[in-house]
């Protein structure tokens, strides 16, 4: 009898541009190509398999796309049976154009069918021919698809796919379509089996969680999810992304009181403080009732991290505009920010409107805001010196210093702590340390003085198991993340 030789397993690497649902995604992807036989391909390898999971709302988004197409066509012209895919919102808003800029792409598929991967992939090697499937409305949840996690200790659960409200710079809700809920049975049994596996933080997404249940004719149903996951033994961390100020109700901010696992963390997209351009851009609410949303988190919630999005330079901004964002940025105390230049982007409304701000007005504007953004986030910060915070360990965050032997984690409310590592206990991503904060920067946290007390998680656990090491020292990497672009 003559032993069979196995060829061996297609390797493959996705690369994610964009946000956290691409992220969410990305690992969807990874977890159904793996299921269909593949296998991860060494970071910085070539792989049989190019995954890229794209956006259309980051600012070069298709130039990033065509450059990064164009340098793997050389070396696809060198392996023969290579396969390139392009999923994702570019994929969904360009479709055919792909293929027709870049012919030696082998699949395109949207945001709708990601399950259809493995299948396009087979048919387009057997037919020798590209294959492009968009579909229009969402074929399955994400959730509900194989996954491949980056980490072993947190995960995403997507509650809500697509979104109704018709901002005038976002094509979001035109690639992913109108917001389709998830039963909040489904969501929690995810969560349950998330956590039997080790998981210990979960992040709620949706482009709009705070409308989560309106598709089936329950507005409270968010804060009611909120509640039911600090019923589950375990669930240590509960984070969730992102709300709409319009749709934010008090019973929300209870629940996040009132539930010890849900974190002190809210990221409250202001995107402008003027209240005319608020109208331009279609956001329905304005500057006065966004900080009194602000007001009664704090009231409720003391400690609370706030953070945000901003975009500087939307058509028809005029300086006294700008000058309204910058007092509300003032008034708002923001932890951090996440702040944007605005820029033309097709097939959304602003794109078409009058009076475009030049671009050297925005980067000068732009140069202001994120000074004062710093400037705040950094005396905020500073009143943390001389307390003590939980951190959880993490992977691919922040710095590993060997020379320092500093590891870095988050804290309760989400901001980056590097923490000195003295004496033989090594935190693993997962484990939960208590610390003093002895140094405050604009984007971080410093505990120099050690571990007050470190608590091996189960998460810490799950996190050694997939590694099936021990914890690496400081300056060792300590897991793979998501590559992005």
């Amino acid at each position: 009898m003559t032993n069979a030789i196995l060829a061996p397993a297609r390797t493959y690497q996705v690369v994610t541009y964009g946000c956290q649902m691409n992220v969410h995604d990305s690992e969807r992807i990874s977890g159904l190509l793996e299921d269909a036989g593949y296998v991860r391909g060494d970071e910085g390898s070539e792989a049989d398999l190019v995954v890229f999971n794209t956006c259309a709302v980051r600012e070069n988004a298709d130039n990033r796309l065509y450059g990064n197409l164009g340098h793997i066509a050389s070396v696809k012209a060198t392996r023969p049976g290579m396969q390139i895919a392009v999923g994702g919102c570019m994929a969904q808003k360009d479709r055919d154009t792909i293929v027709k800029k870049a012919p030696w792409v082998d699949v395109v598929f949207g945001t709708h069918n990601v399950g259809s991967l493995p299948v396009l992939l087979e048919r387009a090697r057997i037919e020798e021919a590209s294959q492009v499937e968009i579909v229009e409305a969402l074929q399955t949840f994400p959730s509900n698809l194989p996954t491949r996690r980056e980490s072993a200790y947190a995960a995403w659960v997507s509650i809500s796919v697509g979104c109704n409200n018709t901002c005038t710079f976002c094509i979001v809700p035109a690639l992913r379509g109108k917001e389709t809920d998830r039963r909040p049975g489904d969501i929690l049994r995810e969560i349950e089996t998330l956590v039997s596996e080790g998981v210990q933080e979960i992040t709620l997404l949706g482009q709009n969680v705070n409308s989560y249940g309106v598709e089936f004719g329950d507005r409270g149903a968010f804060a009611k999810l909120l509640r039911s996951c600090g019923e589950i033994e375990g669930l240590e961390r509960v984070r969730f992304t992102s709300p709409h100020p319009a749709a934010f109700t008090d019973d929300v901010i209870e629940a996040m009181a009132e539930t010890p696992n849900v974190m002190p963390q809210l990221h409250m997209p202001l995107q402008s403080g003027s209240d005319r351009v608020l109208k331009a851009m279609r956001r329905s609410y304005r500057s006065e009732k966004f900080l009194g949303i602000l007001d009664r988190v704090r009231a409720a919630i003391p400690d609370a991290a706030i953070s945000t999005d901003i975009i500087v330079g939307f058509p028809g901004e005029t300086e006294q505009d700008f000058l309204e964002t910058m007092r509300v940025v003032e008034a708002s105390r923001f932890a951090s920010a996440f702040t944007f230049q605005y820029s033309i982007r097709p097939g959304t409304p602003a794109a078409t409107m009058d009076d475009q701000v030049p671009k050297a007005v925005v980067q000068e504007r732009y140069d202001r805001l994120i000074e004062l953004v710093n400037d705040i986030s950094w005396q905020e910060n500073k009143k943390l010196v001389g307390q003590q915070v939980e951190v959880m360990f993490a992977t691919g965050e922040g710095r590993k210093d060997a020379e320092t032997r500093r590891l870095s984690g988050r804290s309760r409310d989400n901001r980056l702590v590097h923490v000195a590592v003295v004496g033989d206990q090594i935190p693993r991503p997962g484990d939960i340390a208590l610390v003093e904060v002895t140094h405050a920067a604009p984007h971080h946290l410093n505990a120099d003085g050690g571990l007050l007390s470190l608590r091996r998680t189960r998460g810490g656990d799950a996190w050694q198991a997939r590694h099936e090491a021990p914890p690496a020292a400081p300056g060792v990497s300590l897991g793979m993340p998501t590559r992005r672009a």
